[in-house]
């Protein structure tokens, strides 16, 4: 069995051919995409988080309204870029949204990808410490917001507060009980999976990743998989940890569906990004009987525990509901997921 959610970038754009034209849309068909993906039996509603652009940001209030809106669907993101967070506000309003969903959240974190400015964290004042790297920087936050949910009392209380106060030292509120477990970190390299794993989050993997060895981009995701599980149980976790893989996967089973995606599927690329040589992954765009085939020999999916399908989102809510059941109707069923 295997989870299968969709991820959205929430793009938008106002040109006439965008079913997606402003931030208002985009938020509102979220939330109704996520709905319709729960009624249709899908496991996750996933958005990602991208700053200075005309996509998705600050993801919380989105979080919230989804999880107001549904009752069974994880939701999360794809992922919270650490270097733009305060790890103690992003406490309280994960700890919000978590409440508010009933504890479905799945909240992916991470470095982050390339910028669309220069060194936009700076704009939301940080910087790092001096010896630090930016990624540094990242997974500082990363820790401080790990150890801050654990819901331990770390804060000094005034001797004259406005109200009363519990004894001893007081912690953030709201506090999630068992959000700390579903914490994920989005890693590009088998060295930062690893090191998720030894700091007890899941892992999720994209459709990018840093060439460590030239092999294909499946084949390199699923050795980074497997290097985390290793990690994993080294750690001594008391729990299993879970990993998750995103793709671009269409069925092809309408003449629509034909056109718009008949010609997408294609192959690994290599290149350049953020001053490192990396893999991008495949798409996937196949009648369903050959698409399960194409997608039986996909080790790293076969390696991942959750699916997560990035949709395009500007194709309108109908449509991608659509997409979605394919996947959950014509491929699930043939590859075992359901």
């Amino acid at each position: 069995m295997k989870k299968i959610g969709f991820l959205s970038f929430g793009h938008w754009n106002p040109s006439p051919q965008s079913g997606t034209r402003s931030a208002a849309d985009v938020l509102h068909q979220t939330i109704e995409l996520a709905v319709a993906a729960e009624e249709l039996g899908a496991d996750g509603a996933y958005v990602r988080v991208h700053h200075f652009a005309q996509q998705l940001a600050s993801p919380f209030p989105l979080l919230a309204a989804i999880g107001a809106k549904t009752n069974r669907i994880e939701l999360g993101t794809g992922v919270i870029d650490m270097r733009y967070e305060n790890p103690l506000y992003m406490a309280e309003d994960a700890g919000s949204a978590d409440l508010i969903s009933g504890g479905r959240l799945q909240l992916g974190i991470s470095r982050g990808s390339p910028e669309q400015v220069i060194d936009g964290w700076r704009h939301f004042g940080y910087a790092p410490a001096p010896g630090e790297t930016e990624a540094d920087m990242a997974r500082r936050h990363a820790e401080v917001f790990l150890d801050v949910i654990e819901g331990k009392g770390f804060a000094q209380p005034n001797p004259r507060p406005m109200f009363p106060n519990p004894p001893g030292l007081l912690r953030l509120e709201p506090y999630s009980a068992g959000l700390r477990d579903r914490i994920w970190w989005g890693a590009a390299s088998n060295a930062t999976a690893e090191w998720a794993a030894k700091m007890g989050m899941n892992l999720q993997s994209s459709t990018l990743k840093v060439d460590e060895n030239g092999k294909p981009f499946h084949v390199q995701q699923a050795e980074q998989i497997r290097a985390y599980r290793a990690a994993w149980k080294e750690a001594r976790h008391t729990r299993e940890g879970r990993v998750s893989v995103s793709r671009s996967i269409f069925a092809l089973v309408n003449d629509q569906d034909r056109v718009y995606f008949g010609r997408q599927a294609g192959r690994d690329q290599f290149g350049a990004i953020d001053q490192y040589r990396a893999v991008f992954g495949r798409s996937y765009a196949d009648e369903p009987d050959r698409l399960i085939e194409q997608l039986r020999q996909d080790e790293a999916i076969n390696e991942a525990d959750t699916l997560l399908l990035t949709v395009p989102n500007q194709l309108g809510v109908d449509y991608n509901a659509h997409l979605i059941e394919s996947i959950l109707t014509h491929v699930a069923p043939g590859l075992d997921w359901r």
